[in-house]
Protein backbone atom coordinates (compact mmCIF):
# COMPACT_ATOMS: atom_id res chain seq x y z
CA UNK A 1 0.00 0.00 0.00
CA UNK A 2 1.23 3.47 -1.01
CA UNK A 3 1.91 6.33 1.39
CA UNK A 4 2.43 10.35 0.74
CA UNK A 5 5.14 12.32 2.81
CA UNK A 6 5.03 16.00 1.98
CA UNK A 7 8.79 17.00 1.45
CA UNK A 8 10.27 20.43 2.02
CA UNK A 9 13.99 20.28 1.37
CA UNK A 10 17.17 22.05 -0.04
CA UNK A 11 20.01 21.37 -1.72
CA UNK A 12 23.83 22.87 -1.54
CA UNK A 13 27.01 22.54 -3.07
CA UNK A 14 29.75 20.41 -0.81
CA UNK A 15 32.94 20.52 -0.36
CA UNK A 16 36.05 18.82 1.99
CA UNK A 17 34.75 20.58 5.23
CA UNK A 18 31.43 19.05 5.24
CA UNK A 19 28.44 20.53 7.30
CA UNK A 20 28.79 24.07 9.12
CA UNK A 21 28.17 24.17 12.86
CA UNK A 22 24.33 25.22 13.11
CA UNK A 23 24.34 25.31 16.96
CA UNK A 24 22.27 28.23 17.60
CA UNK A 25 20.54 28.79 14.52
CA UNK A 26 16.50 29.34 14.31
CA UNK A 27 16.53 27.06 17.80
CA UNK A 28 18.80 24.42 17.02
CA UNK A 29 20.14 23.27 20.73
CA UNK A 30 22.59 20.80 19.29
CA UNK A 31 23.28 18.26 16.34
CA UNK A 32 23.02 14.85 16.31
CA UNK A 33 25.53 12.14 14.30
CA UNK A 34 22.39 10.20 13.45
CA UNK A 35 25.74 7.74 11.32
CA UNK A 36 26.47 6.58 7.82
CA UNK A 37 23.63 5.28 5.49
CA UNK A 38 24.68 3.48 1.89
CA UNK A 39 21.79 4.24 -0.38
CA UNK A 40 21.27 3.00 -3.76
CA UNK A 41 18.64 3.83 -6.03
CA UNK A 42 17.88 3.17 -9.91
CA UNK A 43 15.51 5.81 -11.64
CA UNK A 44 13.10 4.91 -14.38
CA UNK A 45 11.66 7.29 -16.97
CA UNK A 46 10.78 6.95 -20.68
CA UNK A 47 13.81 7.09 -23.57
CA UNK A 48 12.66 10.61 -24.06
CA UNK A 49 12.29 11.50 -20.50
CA UNK A 50 9.15 12.88 -20.14
CA UNK A 51 8.94 12.79 -16.12
CA UNK A 52 12.10 14.27 -15.74
CA UNK A 53 10.93 17.35 -18.41
CA UNK A 54 8.24 17.82 -15.68
CA UNK A 55 10.34 17.65 -12.89
CA UNK A 56 8.84 14.12 -11.91
CA UNK A 57 11.18 11.12 -10.63
CA UNK A 58 10.28 7.72 -9.98
CA UNK A 59 13.14 5.38 -8.61
CA UNK A 60 13.73 2.41 -7.10
CA UNK A 61 15.87 2.50 -3.91
CA UNK A 62 17.35 0.29 -1.42
CA UNK A 63 19.46 1.06 2.33
CA UNK A 64 18.27 3.65 4.52
CA UNK A 65 14.83 3.30 6.92
CA UNK A 66 12.62 3.85 3.60
CA UNK A 67 13.98 1.29 1.38
CA UNK A 68 11.20 0.49 -1.45
CA UNK A 69 9.95 2.50 -4.50
CA UNK A 70 9.11 6.27 -4.22
CA UNK A 71 7.12 8.95 -6.85
CA UNK A 72 7.94 12.58 -6.19
CA UNK A 73 5.80 14.79 -7.80
CA UNK A 74 6.70 18.67 -7.77
CA UNK A 75 4.20 20.75 -5.29
CA UNK A 76 5.74 24.36 -4.94
CA UNK A 77 9.72 25.61 -5.08
CA UNK A 78 11.26 23.43 -2.48
CA UNK A 79 8.01 21.54 -1.83
CA UNK A 80 7.49 17.34 -3.67
CA UNK A 81 4.94 15.21 -2.73
CA UNK A 82 6.39 11.84 -2.06
CA UNK A 83 4.77 8.76 -2.75
CA UNK A 84 6.47 5.42 -1.15
CA UNK A 85 5.38 1.76 -1.93
CA UNK A 86 7.27 -1.26 -0.98
CA UNK A 87 10.32 -2.83 -2.13
CA UNK A 88 9.53 -5.08 -4.93
CA UNK A 89 11.11 -6.50 -8.30
CA UNK A 90 8.79 -4.27 -10.76
CA UNK A 91 7.08 -1.13 -10.19
CA UNK A 92 4.03 -0.71 -8.06
CA UNK A 93 0.79 -0.66 -10.22
CA UNK A 94 -0.32 2.08 -7.77
CA UNK A 95 2.78 3.99 -8.87
CA UNK A 96 2.16 3.27 -12.99
CA UNK A 97 -0.99 5.00 -12.18
CA UNK A 98 0.26 8.00 -11.02
CA UNK A 99 2.35 8.18 -13.68
CA UNK A 100 0.16 7.06 -16.44
CA UNK A 101 -1.01 10.54 -17.61
CA UNK A 102 2.89 11.61 -18.23
CA UNK A 103 3.89 7.80 -19.60
CA UNK A 104 1.28 7.07 -21.84
CA UNK A 105 1.96 3.51 -23.89
CA UNK A 106 5.62 4.63 -23.64
CA UNK A 107 7.96 2.16 -21.72
CA UNK A 108 9.94 3.18 -18.20
CA UNK A 109 13.70 2.10 -18.65
CA UNK A 110 16.20 2.11 -15.79
CA UNK A 111 18.02 5.71 -16.77
CA UNK A 112 20.20 6.48 -13.71
CA UNK A 113 21.70 4.55 -11.06
CA UNK A 114 22.71 6.75 -8.01
CA UNK A 115 24.93 5.83 -4.89
CA UNK A 116 24.86 7.77 -2.36
CA UNK A 117 26.82 7.83 1.33
CA UNK A 118 24.66 9.74 3.35
CA UNK A 119 26.14 11.15 6.49
CA UNK A 120 22.94 12.09 8.48
CA UNK A 121 22.88 15.22 11.14
CA UNK A 122 19.40 15.88 13.17
CA UNK A 123 19.03 19.58 14.11
CA UNK A 124 16.99 19.95 17.34
CA UNK A 125 15.91 21.95 19.33
CA UNK A 126 15.93 22.06 23.48
CA UNK A 127 13.68 19.74 24.04
CA UNK A 128 14.99 17.39 21.86
CA UNK A 129 12.05 17.63 19.04
CA UNK A 130 13.46 17.13 15.50
CA UNK A 131 13.74 20.46 13.60
CA UNK A 132 15.43 19.39 9.74
CA UNK A 133 17.73 16.66 9.20
CA UNK A 134 20.89 18.13 7.25
CA UNK A 135 22.65 14.93 5.44
CA UNK A 136 25.83 15.23 4.00
CA UNK A 137 26.00 13.37 0.39
CA UNK A 138 28.81 12.01 -1.52
CA UNK A 139 26.89 10.32 -4.77
CA UNK A 140 28.22 8.90 -7.48
CA UNK A 141 25.84 9.06 -10.98
CA UNK A 142 26.10 6.33 -13.41
CA UNK A 143 23.94 6.72 -16.71
CA UNK A 144 22.45 3.76 -17.69
CA UNK A 145 21.74 4.08 -21.19
CA UNK A 146 25.21 5.11 -21.83
CA UNK A 147 27.60 2.31 -20.19
CA UNK A 148 30.50 4.26 -18.78
CA UNK A 149 28.99 7.75 -18.22
CA UNK A 150 29.64 8.44 -14.64
CA UNK A 151 30.12 11.52 -12.62
CA UNK A 152 30.79 12.12 -8.97
CA UNK A 153 29.70 15.16 -6.70
CA UNK A 154 29.16 16.06 -2.63
CA UNK A 155 26.10 18.39 -2.30
CA UNK A 156 24.00 19.00 1.75
CA UNK A 157 20.36 18.35 1.93
CA UNK A 158 18.48 20.05 4.47
CA UNK A 159 14.79 18.44 5.18
CA UNK A 160 12.41 20.41 7.10
CA UNK A 161 10.59 18.09 9.95
CA UNK A 162 7.24 17.52 9.33
CA UNK A 163 5.00 20.02 10.32
CA UNK A 164 7.86 22.39 10.53
CA UNK A 165 7.83 26.19 9.86
CA UNK A 166 9.96 26.72 6.59
CA UNK A 167 11.35 29.89 7.94
CA UNK A 168 13.42 27.78 9.63
CA UNK A 169 15.11 26.87 6.62
CA UNK A 170 15.85 30.52 6.05
CA UNK A 171 17.29 30.98 8.46
CA UNK A 172 19.79 27.90 7.81
CA UNK A 173 20.60 28.78 4.70
CA UNK A 174 21.47 32.41 5.79
CA UNK A 175 24.04 30.76 7.81
CA UNK A 176 25.22 27.96 5.21
CA UNK A 177 25.68 30.88 2.97
CA UNK A 178 27.29 32.83 5.09
CA UNK A 179 30.16 30.04 5.64
CA UNK A 180 30.15 29.81 2.34
CA UNK A 181 27.94 27.09 1.11
CA UNK A 182 26.47 27.84 -2.20
CA UNK A 183 22.65 26.78 -2.80
CA UNK A 184 23.05 23.82 -5.95
CA UNK A 185 22.18 25.11 -9.27
CA UNK A 186 20.36 22.02 -10.09
CA UNK A 187 17.09 21.36 -8.50
CA UNK A 188 17.52 17.56 -7.80
CA UNK A 189 19.89 14.51 -8.16
CA UNK A 190 18.58 13.20 -10.95
CA UNK A 191 18.97 16.76 -13.07
CA UNK A 192 22.37 16.94 -11.73
CA UNK A 193 22.99 13.43 -12.98
CA UNK A 194 21.75 13.61 -16.36
CA UNK A 195 23.15 16.85 -17.25
CA UNK A 196 26.50 15.69 -16.04
CA UNK A 197 26.52 12.52 -17.68
CA UNK A 198 24.62 13.01 -20.93
CA UNK A 199 21.49 15.01 -21.93
CA UNK A 200 18.65 16.32 -20.23
CA UNK A 201 15.40 16.92 -21.65
CA UNK A 202 14.23 20.32 -20.75
CA UNK A 203 10.94 21.54 -22.24
CA UNK A 204 11.31 24.64 -24.86
CA UNK A 205 10.28 27.76 -23.24
CA UNK A 206 7.33 28.95 -25.00
CA UNK A 207 7.69 32.17 -27.15
CA UNK A 208 5.81 35.28 -26.44
CA UNK A 209 2.72 35.30 -27.77
CA UNK A 210 2.19 38.14 -30.54
CA UNK A 211 -0.74 36.96 -33.00
CA UNK A 212 -4.03 36.09 -32.18
CA UNK A 213 -3.20 32.15 -32.78
CA UNK A 214 0.14 32.52 -30.43
CA UNK A 215 -2.62 33.80 -27.27
CA UNK A 216 -5.38 31.32 -28.33
CA UNK A 217 -2.58 27.93 -28.43
CA UNK A 218 -0.78 29.33 -24.92
CA UNK A 219 -3.91 29.39 -23.32
CA UNK A 220 -5.14 26.04 -24.72
CA UNK A 221 -1.19 24.87 -24.21
CA UNK A 222 -1.60 25.88 -19.93
CA UNK A 223 -5.11 23.59 -19.84
CA UNK A 224 -3.76 20.59 -21.43
CA UNK A 225 -0.77 20.94 -18.64
CA UNK A 226 -2.98 21.12 -15.93
CA UNK A 227 -5.14 18.02 -17.33
CA UNK A 228 -1.51 15.77 -17.18
CA UNK A 229 -0.60 17.51 -13.68
CA UNK A 230 -3.95 17.06 -11.96
CA UNK A 231 -4.21 13.39 -12.73
CA UNK A 232 -2.03 12.36 -9.92
CA UNK A 233 -4.15 14.27 -7.80
CA UNK A 234 -7.21 13.27 -8.87
CA UNK A 235 -6.55 9.79 -8.41
CA UNK A 236 -5.52 10.39 -4.92
CA UNK A 237 -8.76 12.33 -3.74
CA UNK A 238 -6.85 15.22 -3.08
CA UNK A 239 -9.26 17.74 -1.87
CA UNK A 240 -10.87 20.07 -5.18
CA UNK A 241 -8.67 18.72 -7.64
CA UNK A 242 -11.43 17.26 -9.31
CA UNK A 243 -12.80 20.30 -9.85
CA UNK A 244 -9.94 21.86 -10.88
CA UNK A 245 -9.52 19.45 -13.82
CA UNK A 246 -13.12 19.73 -14.73
CA UNK A 247 -12.33 23.42 -15.05
CA UNK A 248 -9.14 23.03 -17.31
CA UNK A 249 -11.53 20.56 -18.99
CA UNK A 250 -14.10 22.49 -19.80
CA UNK A 251 -11.65 25.78 -20.41
CA UNK A 252 -10.12 23.78 -23.13
CA UNK A 253 -13.49 23.02 -24.68
CA UNK A 254 -14.61 26.76 -24.50
CA UNK A 255 -11.55 27.94 -26.08
CA UNK A 256 -12.17 25.52 -28.71
CA UNK A 257 -15.63 26.27 -29.50
CA UNK A 258 -14.79 30.18 -28.91
CA UNK A 259 -11.98 31.12 -31.23
CA UNK A 260 -13.08 29.26 -34.42
CA UNK A 261 -12.16 32.12 -36.34
CA UNK A 262 -8.47 31.15 -35.27
CA UNK A 263 -9.15 27.08 -35.26
CA UNK A 264 -10.59 24.85 -37.77
CA UNK A 265 -13.85 23.39 -36.42
CA UNK A 266 -13.30 20.63 -38.74
CA UNK A 267 -10.15 19.30 -36.55
CA UNK A 268 -11.37 20.33 -33.29
CA UNK A 269 -14.77 19.72 -33.43
CA UNK A 270 -13.73 15.95 -32.29
CA UNK A 271 -11.17 17.47 -29.77
CA UNK A 272 -13.83 19.17 -28.29
CA UNK A 273 -16.91 16.62 -28.25
CA UNK A 274 -14.03 14.19 -26.10
CA UNK A 275 -13.48 17.14 -24.17
CA UNK A 276 -17.60 17.51 -22.88
CA UNK A 277 -17.34 13.79 -22.45
CA UNK A 278 -14.31 14.04 -19.80
CA UNK A 279 -15.95 17.18 -18.64
CA UNK A 280 -19.25 14.87 -17.99
CA UNK A 281 -17.31 11.72 -16.65
CA UNK A 282 -15.42 14.62 -13.88
CA UNK A 283 -18.97 16.21 -12.93
CA UNK A 284 -19.96 12.96 -11.47
CA UNK A 285 -17.39 12.77 -8.49
CA UNK A 286 -17.67 16.97 -8.90
CA UNK A 287 -21.46 16.85 -7.86
CA UNK A 288 -20.74 14.16 -4.95
CA UNK A 289 -18.15 16.71 -3.61
CA UNK A 290 -20.94 19.61 -3.74
CA UNK A 291 -23.66 17.15 -1.81
CA UNK A 292 -21.10 15.92 0.55
CA UNK A 293 -20.58 19.98 1.61
CA UNK A 294 -24.39 20.13 2.28
CA UNK A 295 -25.78 16.39 3.11
CA UNK A 296 -22.16 14.91 4.44
CA UNK A 297 -23.57 11.02 5.54
CA UNK A 298 -25.96 11.09 2.06
CA UNK A 299 -23.27 11.89 0.06
CA UNK A 300 -19.97 10.15 1.34
CA UNK A 301 -21.46 6.50 0.46
CA UNK A 302 -22.07 7.75 -2.82
CA UNK A 303 -18.64 9.49 -3.56
CA UNK A 304 -16.73 6.49 -2.70
CA UNK A 305 -18.15 4.19 -5.93
CA UNK A 306 -17.69 7.57 -7.97
CA UNK A 307 -14.42 8.06 -7.48
CA UNK A 308 -13.70 4.47 -8.29
CA UNK A 309 -15.49 4.95 -11.62
CA UNK A 310 -13.30 8.65 -12.21
CA UNK A 311 -9.83 5.95 -11.55
CA UNK A 312 -11.23 3.81 -14.36
CA UNK A 313 -12.06 6.87 -16.57
CA UNK A 314 -8.48 7.98 -16.32
CA UNK A 315 -6.76 4.83 -16.65
CA UNK A 316 -9.14 4.06 -20.15
CA UNK A 317 -8.03 4.77 -23.99
CA UNK A 318 -10.21 6.94 -24.60
CA UNK A 319 -8.56 9.41 -21.80
CA UNK A 320 -5.79 9.01 -23.07
CA UNK A 321 -6.19 8.93 -26.78
CA UNK A 322 -7.85 12.70 -26.00
CA UNK A 323 -4.73 13.80 -24.16
CA UNK A 324 -2.63 12.79 -27.29
CA UNK A 325 -5.12 14.16 -29.42
CA UNK A 326 -4.77 17.49 -26.97
CA UNK A 327 -0.75 17.68 -28.09
CA UNK A 328 -1.06 16.65 -31.41
CA UNK A 329 -3.29 19.28 -32.33
CA UNK A 330 -0.76 21.60 -30.08
CA UNK A 331 1.83 20.41 -32.03
CA UNK A 332 0.61 21.08 -35.44
CA UNK A 333 -2.58 23.21 -34.78
CA UNK A 334 -5.23 23.47 -37.39
CA UNK A 335 -4.82 27.41 -37.67
CA UNK A 336 -7.45 29.61 -39.92
CA UNK A 337 -6.48 33.14 -41.35
CA UNK A 338 -7.33 35.18 -38.88
CA UNK A 339 -4.76 33.23 -36.24
CA UNK A 340 -2.02 35.42 -38.27
CA UNK A 341 -3.97 38.90 -37.36
CA UNK A 342 -3.11 41.09 -34.18
CA UNK A 343 -4.91 39.82 -31.23
CA UNK A 344 -6.68 42.70 -30.19
CA UNK A 345 -10.06 42.73 -32.86
CA UNK A 346 -9.58 38.79 -33.30
CA UNK A 347 -10.04 38.08 -29.92
CA UNK A 348 -12.58 40.61 -28.61
CA UNK A 349 -15.10 40.00 -31.40
CA UNK A 350 -14.67 36.24 -30.45
CA UNK A 351 -15.48 37.09 -26.53
CA UNK A 352 -18.27 39.39 -27.50
CA UNK A 353 -19.94 37.13 -29.43
CA UNK A 354 -20.14 35.08 -26.22
CA UNK A 355 -21.43 37.95 -24.28
CA UNK A 356 -24.49 38.33 -27.04
CA UNK A 357 -25.34 34.85 -26.07
CA UNK A 358 -25.31 35.39 -22.48
CA UNK A 359 -27.35 37.98 -22.66
CA UNK A 360 -30.22 35.70 -24.32
CA UNK A 361 -30.43 33.26 -22.07
CA UNK A 362 -29.71 35.73 -18.90
CA UNK A 363 -32.76 37.58 -20.16
CA UNK A 364 -34.95 34.97 -20.94
CA UNK A 365 -34.32 33.35 -17.61
CA UNK A 366 -35.45 36.68 -15.57
CA UNK A 367 -38.57 36.25 -17.79
CA UNK A 368 -39.54 33.13 -16.56
CA UNK A 369 -41.35 32.31 -13.13
CA UNK A 370 -39.77 30.52 -10.62
CA UNK A 371 -39.63 26.85 -11.01
CA UNK A 372 -38.21 24.15 -12.81
CA UNK A 373 -38.29 26.04 -16.33
CA UNK A 374 -36.43 28.68 -14.48
CA UNK A 375 -34.05 26.62 -12.87
CA UNK A 376 -32.98 24.76 -16.01
CA UNK A 377 -32.63 28.41 -18.10
CA UNK A 378 -30.35 29.68 -14.69
CA UNK A 379 -28.54 26.38 -15.67
CA UNK A 380 -27.88 27.13 -19.31
CA UNK A 381 -26.93 31.22 -18.23
CA UNK A 382 -24.29 29.64 -15.82
CA UNK A 383 -23.01 26.90 -18.80
CA UNK A 384 -22.20 30.34 -20.77
CA UNK A 385 -21.41 32.72 -18.15
CA UNK A 386 -18.46 30.00 -17.47
CA UNK A 387 -17.51 30.07 -21.40
CA UNK A 388 -17.37 34.08 -21.48
CA UNK A 389 -15.75 33.77 -18.50
CA UNK A 390 -12.71 31.38 -19.96
CA UNK A 391 -12.93 33.47 -22.92
CA UNK A 392 -11.77 36.95 -21.40
CA UNK A 393 -9.41 35.10 -19.42
CA UNK A 394 -7.75 33.31 -21.95
CA UNK A 395 -7.94 37.40 -24.06
CA UNK A 396 -6.42 39.08 -20.75
CA UNK A 397 -2.93 38.95 -21.81
CA UNK A 398 -3.62 40.33 -25.21
CA UNK A 399 -6.79 43.09 -24.16
CA UNK A 400 -5.27 43.77 -20.97
CA UNK A 401 -7.55 45.85 -17.77
CA UNK A 402 -11.28 45.38 -19.67
CA UNK A 403 -10.82 41.60 -20.45
CA UNK A 404 -9.32 41.44 -16.38
CA UNK A 405 -12.57 43.00 -15.11
CA UNK A 406 -14.68 40.85 -17.39
CA UNK A 407 -13.20 37.87 -16.12
CA UNK A 408 -13.39 38.96 -12.60
CA UNK A 409 -17.27 39.86 -13.05
CA UNK A 410 -18.29 36.80 -14.88
CA UNK A 411 -16.48 34.68 -12.36
CA UNK A 412 -18.72 36.49 -9.73
CA UNK A 413 -21.73 35.93 -12.28
CA UNK A 414 -20.77 31.68 -12.12
CA UNK A 415 -20.36 31.99 -8.49
CA UNK A 416 -23.86 32.97 -7.89
CA UNK A 417 -25.52 30.62 -10.46
CA UNK A 418 -23.49 28.21 -8.68
CA UNK A 419 -24.97 28.22 -5.75
CA UNK A 420 -28.60 28.11 -7.25
CA UNK A 421 -27.33 24.94 -9.01
CA UNK A 422 -26.50 23.66 -5.85
CA UNK A 423 -29.44 24.39 -4.05
CA UNK A 424 -31.16 22.60 -6.70
CA UNK A 425 -29.00 19.29 -6.92
CA UNK A 426 -29.62 19.46 -3.25
CA UNK A 427 -33.37 19.90 -3.45
CA UNK A 428 -33.64 16.55 -5.80
CA UNK A 429 -31.37 14.68 -3.05
CA UNK A 430 -33.27 15.86 -0.78
CA UNK A 431 -36.94 14.68 -2.08
CA UNK A 432 -34.96 11.25 -2.70
CA UNK A 433 -34.27 11.18 0.92
CA UNK A 434 -37.70 11.98 2.03
CA UNK A 435 -39.45 8.93 -0.15
CA UNK A 436 -37.11 6.95 1.23
CA UNK A 437 -37.59 7.36 4.88
CA UNK A 438 -41.76 7.79 4.44
CA UNK A 439 -41.60 4.69 1.88
CA UNK A 440 -39.96 3.04 5.61
CA UNK A 441 -42.10 4.31 7.72
CA UNK A 442 -39.74 6.93 9.32
CA UNK A 443 -40.55 10.50 9.48
CA UNK A 444 -39.98 12.56 6.80
CA UNK A 445 -40.19 16.27 8.47
CA UNK A 446 -36.36 16.76 8.77
CA UNK A 447 -35.74 16.41 4.98
CA UNK A 448 -38.52 19.28 5.00
CA UNK A 449 -37.33 21.23 6.32
CA UNK A 450 -33.86 21.04 4.84
CA UNK A 451 -35.44 21.19 1.88
CA UNK A 452 -36.98 24.88 2.79
CA UNK A 453 -33.79 26.12 3.74
CA UNK A 454 -32.95 25.24 0.52
CA UNK A 455 -35.58 27.17 -1.13
CA UNK A 456 -34.70 30.13 0.60
CA UNK A 457 -31.11 29.60 -0.75
CA UNK A 458 -32.28 29.52 -4.66
CA UNK A 459 -35.00 32.35 -4.01
CA UNK A 460 -32.27 34.48 -2.52
CA UNK A 461 -30.06 33.59 -5.65
CA UNK A 462 -32.76 34.91 -7.99
CA UNK A 463 -33.20 38.06 -6.43
CA UNK A 464 -29.40 38.89 -6.40
CA UNK A 465 -28.99 37.85 -9.77
CA UNK A 466 -30.80 41.25 -11.57
CA UNK A 467 -28.65 43.50 -10.00
CA UNK A 468 -25.55 40.85 -10.27
CA UNK A 469 -25.99 40.97 -14.00
CA UNK A 470 -25.90 44.45 -14.77
CA UNK A 471 -22.83 44.81 -12.55
CA UNK A 472 -20.80 41.80 -14.59
CA UNK A 473 -22.47 41.85 -18.49
CA UNK A 474 -24.16 44.72 -19.66
CA UNK A 475 -21.41 47.27 -19.49
CA UNK A 476 -19.08 44.89 -21.70
CA UNK A 477 -21.42 44.70 -24.77
CA UNK A 478 -20.80 48.27 -25.67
Amino acid sequence: MAETKREIERKYEADDSGLPDLTGVGGVAAVLDRGLTELDATYYDTADQRLAAASVTLRRRTGGADAGWHLKLPVARDVRDEIRAPLSDTLPTELAALVRSRVRGAELVPLVRLRTARSVRHLVDADGALLAEASVDAVTAERLTTPGRTEKWTEIELELADGGDPAFLDRVEKRLVKAGVRPSAAPSKLARALAATGTRRRPAAPAEPVTAGDHVLAYLRAQRDALVALDPAVRLDTPDTVHRMRVATRRARGTLRTFRAVLDRAATDPVAAELKWLAGELGVDRDQEVLADRLTAWARARRGGAHGHLTGVLDSPRHLALLNSLDALLADPPLREAAARKPRKVLGKAVRKDLSRLTTLVERALRLPPGEERDLALHEARKKAKRARYAAEAATPALGAPAAALTAAMKSLTTLLGDHQDSVMARKALRELAAVAHAAGESAFPYGVLHGREEARAAAAEAELPGRWREAGARFLR
